[in-house]
Order: C-alpha cells, then sequence, then structure tokens
C-alpha cells in the first residue's frame, strides 16, 4: 500500500519503520522537515516538506501528531488532494469532537477518517506492540487493519467517529489512578523503612500486579523518571478528558485530583518526567 506517515516523533518514527519493514511504500512527512529527513536515510525511504507533494499519491494517510489543532493542520492541508477511497488514520490522542468534524469534513470529499489512538507508549511503538483503539466507518477499517497489523498487537473497532478518543479517555482514566496507587505504595514502604525492593517482590504476584507496578516500581523508588510517558502529555489528555467528562456528565473525582497533582509536579520542573514522577511530588524531591 502506498502511505504516507506525518509525525515521526518518539511514537511515529518507528511506527513508520515498521511500515516499510512490511513492504509498504511509505512517504515521511514531520512538520519539522529534518526529522523527516534523518527518518527516511534510516529508513531508506522518501521524505517529503509538504503532503500537497503526495497526498493524491497514497491509498492511506496516517497521522501521530500532537494535539487536535496539529490534525486539523495536517487534514486541512492534505485533504484537498486526496483521492476518493483513501483512509486518514490519525494516531493522536485528541478530543472525540475534532475526531467527528474531521471525519465529517473527509466523508464529504469522499476519504474515510479513522480516530485511531495508541496505547503502549514508545516502548511499544518500537517493539511493534502498540494497541489501537478505533472509532469510524468499519470497512474502511477493513482496509487498512492489515497495514495497522505492522505495530499492533491488538486492534479494536469501538463504534462510530469518536469512539476511539472516547476509549484512550477511558485508558488514560485507569492510567492515572494506577500511577497514583503505586506512587502512594512506594512513598508508603520507604516511609515505614521497608526495603522497595522485597516490597515489590512481596505483593507484585498478588491482586496489587499491574504494567505500572511491574516497570515503574523500582525506578520510583529511585526517583528515575526519565522514561516513558511525559507529564505534559499525561495532563493534555487528562485536559481532554475532564473537558469530556463535563459535556456526558461523569464524575471524575480521583482523575480531577491526579491532574492537579501533576500540575504539582510540573512546578517542581517535571514536565518532562514520566507518569510515574507522581512519586516525585511525595518524595518531595526537587530538580531543576
Amino acid at each position: 500500500m502506498k502511505i504516507a506517515f506525518s509525525g515521526l516523533g518518539v511514537m511515529g518514527a518507528p511506527m513508520a519503520g515498521h511500515l516499510v519493514k512490511a513492504g509498504h511504500e511509505v512517504t515521511g512527512h514531520n512538520r519539522s522537515p529534518e526529522k523527516a529527513r534523518a527518518w527516511a536515510a534510516a529508513n531508506d525511504a522518501r521524505a517529503v516538506g509538504s503532503l500537497a507533494e503526495v497526498s493524491g499519491e497514497v491509498d492511506a494517510l496516517i497521522l501521530c501528531v500532537g494535539n487536535d489543532a496539529d490534525v486539523r493542520e495536517v487534514v486541512e492541508a492534505a485533504l484537498p488532494g486526496m483521492r476518493v477511497g483513501a483512509v486518514i488514520v490519525d494516531h493522536t490522542t485528541t478530543s472525540a469532537r475534532v475526531a467527528r468534524e474531521m471525519a465529517a469534513l473527509a466523508e464529504e470529499r469522499g476519504v474515510a477518517f479513522l480516530d485511531a489512538p495508541v496505547s503502549g507508549g514508545q516502548a511499544g511503538a518500537e517493539a511493534g506492540q502498540l494497541s489501537i483503539m478505533i472509532g469510524g466507518d468499519a470497512e474502511a477499517l477493513a482496509k487498512v487493519e492489515p497495514v495497522l497489523a505492522a505495530y499492533a498487537k491488538a486492534i479494536r473497532h469501538m463504534g462510530p467517529a469518536g469512539s476511539g478518543q472516547l476509549t484512550k479517555m477511558a485508558n488514560q482514566i485507569a492510567i492515572a489512578g494506577v500511577v497514583q496507587g503505586l506512587a502512594e505504595a512506594v512513598h508508603f514502604a520507604q516511609s515505614a523503612g521497608l526495603d522497595t525492593d522485597a516490597v515489590y517482590e512481596a505483593i507484585s504476584k498478588g491482586a496489587a500486579q499491574s504494567w505500572q507496578m511491574d516497570n515503574r516500581w523500582k525506578t520510583a523508588a529511585a526517583g528515575e523518571f526519565d522514561f516513558g510517558f511525559a507529564v505534559d502529555w499525561m495532563r493534555k489528555d487528562l485536559g481532554l478528558v475532564l473537558e469530556e467528562a463535563r459535556a456526558n456528565g461523569s464524575h471524575l473525582a480521583v482523575t480531577a485530583l491526579v491532574d492537579q497533582f501533576y500540575s504539582e509536579v510540573q512546578a517542581m520542573g517535571g514536565s518532562r518526567w514520566d507518569t510515574s514522577s507522581l512519586a516525585a511530588r511525595l518524595q518531595g524531591r526537587k530538580r531543576s
């Protein structure tokens, strides 16, 4: 399949690389052109400075950019030249509102738009083991599902446009609560004078076990927070969650509280620390 991939950051670059390895004809694009050129050189692929150069050639446009405004910018730039029957797959975590808007805009031009946020982080992208939750037309998904399989371990159709983003919001709600619980458990163990490695071995094989515990307990206990998904991005996602909750009437007291805790981490200088840095707030650590 001929594919344009826009957004070659820590997630997008390895995802696009998996597509090249799977045998697809992939053209890379990034709003910082040097990233696109570097990706193309590393993957023996093509890069373009503008999606308009390639949008009319491709069967699919895949996005992994930053936020709602970025998605609008990329889609509105590419869509006029795209051919009828092409599919846009957006892996960005956005509002459900913008997903529905882009789906409607694409439909007017005979193009399908799938909101397809991912879970699994940078490690999942590099290993080709992401979970993808998708909203939009099922027939369009059937066209591109074999493509997405190049970097996914699970692909789930959740319903009409916006459903993928709503599912990702549920994912972030669950993570926020688990990471805060992990931070408090580490803090409690340290305050009690326990050996945190021994505590992990004692509790990680029972009901307390989670991905966060297995991957972040030891680093959080060591005060190391330079892994994975950054606090700035988590706050962006939780902002989308809380906005949607106000609209649908759901009550997310814990999520709102954890969002405020992350604002304290940012004030400590932890904007780029990973999400387990909630432990740093409890430890009272300060970094510049």
